[in-house]
């Protein structure tokens, strides 16, 4: 009875599956991306727009 035991064991920890918690880990890692692009996406359209609108003031200049 003893030796049905630790076949069942063994067997229970060969098939044990680990890919939820990978899931989970890989999930967190994106959420953290994806928030830290959002961030920064505020940053970089007004650092855009500012570029672009001194460009604009400067063609303009010499094109008059």
């Amino acid at each position: 009875m003893k030796r049905a035991w630790i076949k069942t064991y063994v067997a229970m920890q060969i098939f044990r599956e680990e890919n939820g918690q990978d899931l989970v880990e890989y999930a967190l890692v994106v959420a953290l991306i994806a928030l830290a692009a959002t961030a920064g996406m505020g940053t970089l359209a007004q650092d855009l727009n500012n570029a672009f609108t001194n460009i604009g003031s400067t063609v303009s200049t010499y094109a008059t």
